[in-house]
């Protein structure tokens, strides 16, 4: 049927764009968009998705568009919900993932305002109160001001770097009753911008220098956000021999592969003469270790993304070349050049039996020094975080996976065997807490359809933020296997308080008060099945976790529904 109200817009705009899903919190400053969803859209393209808070709504389409590099829509309640959201809308924004956040407000009207409560959660502007952490923000003053906001924003969303954005509509304009049809623009004549390339100089210089380079190492954090760049960079790594320290934003390069070196990060660049960076926030702490006389390449669109606001953009890093440019254009087009370049890859053949030896060194330290932590904390209990990844990778290595979320010290990087485009989501940069268990609904949301086993690693204190996002999990038959690192404490800041102790000379063991979650420790299981969640443990003697994880990841692929399992480890 024709559009008849303002919000019937936005909604075929929405099926436009093909946004799968939009996640909220009802609150009656959006009452008539909710209306047009269910009524005029048929829950359909998109499909709404109920959460107990506005901060699981914007983490669960974050951890969508880290899957789908989409975005997802999520509806906050006027002034009131955006502050709940605005937490999750950071750490979107710090970690460059595109969403699209929608709000009510108003009537901006005065004279149509009900007393009370349409003063007190109405803004002039609402967008500002996230508009330096977000890419573009948005008020349209009437229906036929939507469409070309809601473009300009849907692309501003997904063009590098990517980001949320806001978009806000008075109840007025979403309520109004159209005496005219509408005419929507065809999305197909805006497309989204081709991605940037970098100039000549920046590959010819590139391919110059490693010529010349004997030990060379790349460092890469969220190149691995696209296919493209993500396979390239293998097979720049394997063309050269070059190894990879991969800083974790996304799945950069395969996990156990004989090249990656994550982990040996000081080692592997104390050495280098020549680094390459791929999308690294904080070079400049990423290249520490490197020797003053090692040239660098760092390649990135971060920068485009600066305000003033929020000083996310780290220290200035001293380069040697700076090149603008999308990765997953640049890596290709770099290993084509090389694949064409005379005597290039002769010239690393000769240096290549020196670097293999180096690199296989390195790897087997790293390995040994896992072999002699497992040994040793094996059978230990509280349960070792070694064992954990040891026991997990047992299990997951032969399933088609997928890891949602991962543990505070990314241990599981050593022993999982993610190797494919995606298989690890990354983690979020820097941003606050409470982001991992609805991120990781949001992930498992999108491949719902899929066959993968979705498996989020739960740090005990971040699950606590957001528990009522198992009730989505429930309510919608989200397959993600939940397993939280419960080690009863906010334990980072244990060894904060411990450093404050010490340097002013006062009781060590005081380190823990106001950060252990003790008396009482919260059993996680018995949490989620007051969701009607499936739950398993806690799980606290060593011999009993395999079978746990076992049936956990057996519940979830057979009956296609969340479970959680509650293991009790050591602090880290």
């Amino acid at each position: 049927m024709a559009a008849e109200y303002g919000s019937d817009v936005i909604v075929d705009l929405m099926k436009a764009y093909e946004i799968e899903y939009a996640a909220l919190n009802p609150g009656s400053s959006f009452r008539g968009l909710h209306d047009s969803l269910v009524n005029y859209g048929g829950n359909k393209n998109p499909e709404v998705i109920l959460c107990c808070h506005e901060e699981v709504a914007v983490s669960m389409a974050y951890g969508y568009a880290r899957v789908t590099g989409k975005p997802m829509v999520a509806i906050v309640h006027d002034l009131v919900g955006l502050q709940h959201a605005s937490m999750a809308i950071y750490n979107a924004w710090t970690s460059r993932t595109p969403i699209i956040v929608m709000g009510g407000t108003g009537p901006m009207d005065t004279s149509k305002r009900r007393s009370g409560i349409d003063w007190t959660h109405t803004a002039l502007v609402q967008g500002n109160l996230v508009r330096d952490y977000a890419k573009w923000d948005d008020q349209p003053a009437s229906v036929r001001a939507i469409p070309e906001s809601f473009i300009r924003a849907y692309n501003l969303s997904c063009t590098d770097p990517k980001g949320p954005v806001y978009l806000c509509y008075d109840v007025t304009v979403q309520e109004e009753k159209l005496d005219e049809p509408i005419s929507l623009p065809e999305p197909g004549r805006y497309p989204l911008h081709l991605p940037m390339q970098a100039p000549e100089e920046g590959f010819e210089k590139t391919i110059s220098w490693l010529g010349k380079s004997r030990r060379p190492v790349i460092i890469a954090e969220s190149s691995g956000r696209t296919e493209p760049a993500f396979n390239a960079l293998i097979e720049l790594s394997e063309l050269l021999m070059i190894p990879v320290l991969d800083r974790g934003g996304r799945l950069n390069f395969p996990m156990l592969h004989s090249l990656n070196l994550t982990g040996q990060e000081k080692k592997a660049l104390s050495r280098a003469d020549l680094v390459l960076a791929f999308d690294v926030a904080d070079l400049s702490g990423a290249t520490r270790s490197a020797p003053p006389e090692a040239k660098i390449i760092h390649v990135r669109l971060n920068d485009l993304l600066v305000r003033s606001w929020s000083q996310d953009y780290d220290e200035p890093p001293k380069v040697d070349l700076s090149v603008f440019a999308a990765t997953e254009i640049f890596l290709p087009e770099l290993v084509r050049r090389i694949k064409e370049a005379k005597g290039l890859r002769e010239r690393f053949k000769a240096s290549a039996g020196e670097r293999g030896s180096e690199i296989q060194k390195l790897s087997s330290e790293l390995e040994q020094a896992l072999n002699e932590e497992k040994e040793k904390k094996w059978e230990e209990t509280p349960i070792s975080s070694v064992r954990l990844c040891a026991e997990l990778a047992e299990l997951l290595n032969r399933e088609d996976f997928v890891l949602t979320n991962g543990s505070s010290n990314h241990k599981e990087r050593h022993f999982l065997d993610c190797r494919k485009f995606n298989q690890s989501l990354g983690k979020r940069r820097f941003g606050g807490v409470g982001n991992g268990l609805p991120g990781s609904l949001g992930a498992a949301l999108a491949l719902k359809r899929s066959n993968k086993l979705c498996v989020g690693i739960q740090p005990d204190g971040d699950f606590l933020f957001n528990p009522s996002a198992l009730w989505t999990a429930a309510h919608y038959e989200i397959p993600l296997l939940m397993i939280v690192f419960n080690n009863r404490s906010y334990y980072n800041d244990e060894e904060h308080q411990a450093v404050m102790a010490r340097r002013r000379g006062r009781p060590v063991e005081n380190k823990t008060i106001g950060i252990r979650l003790d008396k009482p420790a919260v059993n996680f299981a018995r949490l989620a099945e007051t969701y009607e969640v499936r739950g398993f443990g806690p799980v606290t003697q060593p011999s009993a976790l395999r079978q746990a994880l076992r049936e956990g990841a057996d519940y979830v692929k057979e009956k296609r529904l969340p479970a959680v399992v509650d293991v009790v480890m050591q602090n880290r």
